[in-house]
C-alpha cells in the first residue's frame, strides 16, 4: 500500500520544458548559434542539456557561462507569461490528498520554482518541497529521493515516485523507490523500461493509487 508520493516537478505538474528549452535557444542565438531541438532531445536522454552543441560547437566558457544569465532571465519571463499548467493536475492532488501525503523533489532553482508557484495552487497539497539548493547530488543520483523519503519518515516500500525523465527514473531505481513515469513530448523517447508504471497522464496516477488502497 503506497502512503506517499514525491513527485518530480517539471513535466510532471506543470509544463515547462518546452519553455526551458525555448530560453536557451534564444539565448544561443544571441551568439549566433541554432539550438537544434531534435539535438537537444538527444543530449537529455545522456543529461546533457542546452549548452552541450554550443561546446560541441566550440564556444568559448566564458561565453557560455554568460548564454547561462541570458536564459535564466528569458526562462523566468516565460514562466511569468505563458500558460504552463497542466490540464486536471489540481483536481487529481486534490482527490490524492484524501488517501497519499506528497511532496516535490525537483532539480529546478529555488528562484524559478518561486517564480512558477506565485498565482498557482499546486503547494497546498504538499508536506514540503526539495528544490536544486536543498541536496547536493542530482538525478540520476539516489540522494534527492532518499532525502525525501526522510523528510516523509517513510519506507521505500510504502513510497512511489512520479516522474518524466530517464533521468529521474534512473534517480528513484537507484533509490530502491518504485516509480511510476508519466509521459509527455519532450522526454517520450527516453528509456523508461525500469519504470513500474507506464502512465500517459496524472489522471491514470489517481486510478493506480485508489486501487492499491
Amino acid at each position: 500500500m503506497k502512503k506517499y508520493i514525491l513527485f518530480d516537478h517539471d513535466g510532471v505538474l506543470v509544463d515547462t520544458e518546452f519553455w526551458y528549452y525555448k530560453a536557451g535557444e534564444r539565448a544561443l542565438a544571441e551568439v549566433g548559434l541554432t539550438l537544434d531541438k531534435d539535438q537537444y532531445l538527444r543530449d537529455m536522454k545522456d543529461g546533457l542539456g542546452t549548452w552541450a552543441q554550443a561546446k560541441a560547437a566550440g564556444v568559448a566558457e566564458h561565453v557560455i557561462a554568460g548564454c547561462r544569465e541570458v536564459r535564466d532571465g528569458y526562462y523566468q519571463e516565460y514562466l511569468r507569461t505563458e500558460a504552463i499548467e497542466i490540464e486536471g493536475v489540481v483536481e487529481v492532488l486534490m482527490e490524492l490528498s484524501k488517501y497519499v501525503r506528497m511532496g516535490i523533489v525537483t532539480t529546478a532553482k529555488r528562484v524559478d520554482f518561486e517564480v512558477i508557484h506565485e498565482k498557482r495552487q499546486i503547494l497546498q497539497f504538499m508536506d514540503f518541497v526539495l528544490v536544486r539548493e536543498d541536496y547536493e547530488l542530482s538525478k540520476p543520483h539516489p540522494e534527492p529521493y532518499l532525502t525525501g523519503l526522510k523528510r516523509f519518515g517513510a519506507t521505500k516500500e510504502e513510497t512511489l515516485v512520479v516522474e518524466d525523465s530517464s533521468r529521474g527514473l534512473k534517480s528513484a531505481v537507484a533509490a530502491g523507490i518504485e516509480c511510476a513515469v508519466v509521459y509527455n513530448d519532450f522526454t517520450r523517447t527516453q528509456d523508461f523500461s525500469q519504470a513500474s508504471y507506464p502512465i500517459e497522464t496524472l489522471m491514470d496516477l489517481k486510478g493506480l493509487i485508489l486501487q492499491a488502497i
